[in-house]
């Protein structure tokens, strides 16, 4: 069997692909609700095992372990297949779990959390890859529109249950929980998912691996860190980023000589990859902008509570799923490149609704540019991901799903450092005028123009998903049309 003759996957009937999407969708419900279900439960854990100064590193280490390990995953996937690295996921996720739910102190916990990202940064993005080898491309929308919902569902889920764990149980049953799903999960994907893939020796390039892994390591290391542990312009600031650039120089090299590199350079030539990456890591960007900052502006602004604060974002993931379950019908019939563009103009709309609002505005005005905003998000990032899958083949599929995933949270890491970095020189700005820096006391003065900024701030970045869009090559959907329709045409689960 040839290269271009293996399968995608072999599921046999339409049937039997459901209990494969439940699994998919459960395995990436856990990575999602821990993505938000830690922040509510960080006064109880701090209160247990104290080391409150590194509590942040909770949230770094799992962001950083997941980023730099998904384009790899993406390359072992596409040489070996999905099954095995998606159960290898969800097993270090599960482990993860359980040790971090046995925790006994801070460094332990942030050991055992870097574990988990690990294991999420294979079961995001070969969720992702198993969807686009079982469904065809006409399906894929209606499926990426299920598995938005599933983060929607997260975002509103997650909070709740870490406060009434920590309030009523005990904070290690954030962890705990995901023992028995993970496990169910796996145990689907084990029985119902099987692959026909061709065995042959490969030619792995462990030092290509080393080289990404180190260089996007210290590379996210210095956004997430830099204005905060220390001064960007400081020793350590200027040094973390000479070694990312100097490593990341050296992977480029190793990966134009090797047989069979991690990352393909042959990715960055393609427009409609590139495409699809840039605009990734714009909404990486913008959703930080969102998630960091609504909530707070709702809270120490508008002088609403939490759970209220929480529901003015929510309405973001509310828009994301109901655009991403229609976005088929618009790129099978005006093309992907329409579809984005249109996405963007979303986008560009709800961050404008986002510039008149001040401290005097109702809820509502705060949560409808959210709502439109998450709207464009589902006109944007699920039809990225479908076109860059369809114009692949099986075997790169799983390294331009990976990209796409890096791309975005490459951007969410530079939306923490850039807008982070808005926000304290305008808050610095203040407390050398005679204001303060403690959050719990921040006036609604001083609060409301530094969070503005990032309003303004994200209104431009919006503008650049514009250009991202426009980079779509005009036939793209025909393109990837054509190419699902020949990888179809070689895959059981199609027939």
């Amino acid at each position: 069997m040839t290269a271009p003759e293996i399968t995608r996957a072999s599921v046999g009937l339409r049937s039997e692909r459901g209990p494969i999407l439940l699994a998919v969708m459960l395995s990436i419900g856990l990575v999602a609700i821990d993505s938000t279900i830690l922040a509510t439960a960080v006064p109880a854990i701090v209160d247990d095992l104290g080391g409150f100064t590194s509590f942040p590193w909770l949230f770094s280490i799992y962001l950083l372990a997941q980023a730099v390990s998904v384009p790899i995953y993406g390359k072992v996937a596409d040489l070996y297949g999905r099954k095995p690295v998606m159960l290898l996921g969800i097993g270090l996720f599960v482990l993860g779990s359980l040790l971090c739910g046995i925790a006994w102190s801070m460094p332990s916990l942030i050991l055992f959390r870097l574990l988990q990202g690990l294991g999420a940064g294979a079961v995001q993005p070969m969720g992702m890859t198993i969807v686009g080898d079982i469904y065809s491309l006409a399906e894929r929308a209606k499926v990426q529109g299920y598995i938005a919902s599933v983060w929607a569902a997260s975002s509103i889920v997650g909070p709740t249950l870490g406060g009434v764990f920590a309030d009523y149980l005990s904070w290690r049953w954030i962890f705990f929980v995901n023992l028995p799903l993970g496990i169910a999960a796996g145990w689907v994907v084990w029985r119902r998912f099987d692959e026909k893939v061709e065995r042959r020796k490969h030619s792995i390039d462990y030092l290509g691996a080393v080289l990404l892994a180190a260089g996007g390591s210290l590379l996210l290391l210095g956004l997430l860190e830099g204005g905060v542990r220390w001064e960007w312009s400081s020793l350590p600031g200027v040094a973390i980023f000479v070694a990312a650039a100097v490593l990341l120089a050296a992977f480029v090299v190793v990966e134009s000589r090797a047989p069979e590199p991690v990352l393909p350079l042959w990715i960055f030539r393609r427009r409609v990859l590139n495409a699809s990456n840039s605009s990734a890591f714009v909404v990486g960007v913008l959703m930080l902008g969102l998630t960091s900052y609504v909530p707070l502006y709702a809270q120490g602004v508008l002088g609403h509570g939490a759970l209220v604060a929480g529901l003015a974002l929510a309405s973001m993931t509310i828009g994301w799923p109901i655009a991403a379950s229609t976005s088929g019908r618009f790129y099978l019939s005006i093309g992907f490149r329409k579809t984005v563009l249109m996405g963007s103009l979303f986008v560009i709309g709800g961050a404008a609704l986002l510039l008149p609002v001040d401290a005097d505005s109702a809820l509502w005005q705060l949560a409808l540019p959210c709502f439109v905003m998450g709207i464009g998000f589902g006109y944007v990032a699920s039809p990225g991901v479908i076109v860059a899958q369809s114009s692949v083949g099986w075997e790169h599929r799983g390294v331009a799903t990976g990209t796409n995933m890096f791309a975005r949270s490459m951007g969410s890491a530079v939306g923490v450092a850039a807008f982070g970095a808005i926000v304290n020189s305008k808050l610095a700005g203040s407390a050398s005028s005679g204001g303060a820096l403690d959050l719990e006391h921040l006036s609604a003065g001083v609060l409301a123009p530094a969070i503005h900024l990032v309003f303004i701030g994200s209104a431009v970045v919006a503008l650049a998903l514009l250009l991202s869009a426009l980079l779509m090559p005009p036939h793209a959907g025909e393109e990837a049309a054509s190419a699902s329709k020949s990888a179809d045409r070689q895959d059981p689960a199609a027939t």
